[in-house]
């Protein structure tokens, strides 16, 4: 079997690689792959693997410090249930969280976190300490990993509930003048804005009243007239 970080290296571009180095900006390297041949690539593996392997893959992956095997990582775990292994790909996921320090890696790492978090939602109590963290990727962290709890239409009460104790935390987060906190905020409010316009007008009104005016804007684009 090959291996996959020798497969990753097969598709450097470095020409490519410079251009991603400049514009992410975080001391790593880059290969220059394709997002969509990472993704074909995470694909074959976690169809070839257990749960544990993946995890395990994920793992060696995100410890290489190479921006596209990071994001492979993450797709890796990108999946709605994990069977008898919730615990471990969650704790593996929440390993990674610390190391956050540039949107790319950590949205899509988020995107694998968001499964966990909807998998078991009494996750919600360890996100809640992000918000303070002194990084300010966890901070946005906090949203952009809850970001499924702005989807529902008719919202049972727990489902309720989840959403205005996020809509708390960002709140709390208005204060927070990191461009991509607010970025972050105006886009949890524009995801909810279809599906309850009039909480999105009410926090705007209330706590979003500090948001940053892009922010604002972000948050207003889906609302109905």
């Amino acid at each position: 079997m090959p291996d996959p970080l020798e497969e990753l290296e097969a598709l450097a571009d470095p020409e490519r690689a410079a251009t991603m180095a400049a514009y992410h900006k975080a001391p790593r390297r880059y290969l220059g792959a394709p997002v969509p041949e990472v993704q074909a690539l995470a694909d074959r593996w976690r169809a070839g693997r257990d749960v544990p392997g993946r995890v395990a893959l994920a793992a060696r992956l995100w410890d290489s410090d190479i921006h596209e095997a990071r994001i492979a990582a993450a797709k890796l775990l990108t999946q709605a249930r994990i069977p008898d292994h919730e615990p471990e790909a969650w704790a593996e996921f929440l390993r990674w969280v610390p190391g956050f320090d540039a949107w790319a890696i950590a949205d899509h790492a988020c995107k694998a976190g968001q499964r966990r978090l909807v998998a078991v939602p009494d996750r919600l109590d360890v996100v809640e300490a992000w918000v303070t963290d002194p990084n300010p990727w966890v901070r946005r962290a906090a949203l952009v990993a809850t970001l499924p709890w702005t989807s529902a239409n008719h919202p049972d009460a727990a489902e309720r509930a989840a959403r205005e104790r996020i809509l708390g935390w960002a709140a709390r987060l208005v204060a927070d003048r990191d461009w991509f906190i607010q970025k972050a905020i105006g886009w949890w409010l524009r995801s909810l804005a279809p599906h309850d316009p009039a909480r999105v007008r009410a926090f705007l009104a209330g706590p979003g009243s500090g948001l940053k005016p892009f922010a604002r804007r972000e948050a207003e684009r889906r609302l109905p007239p």
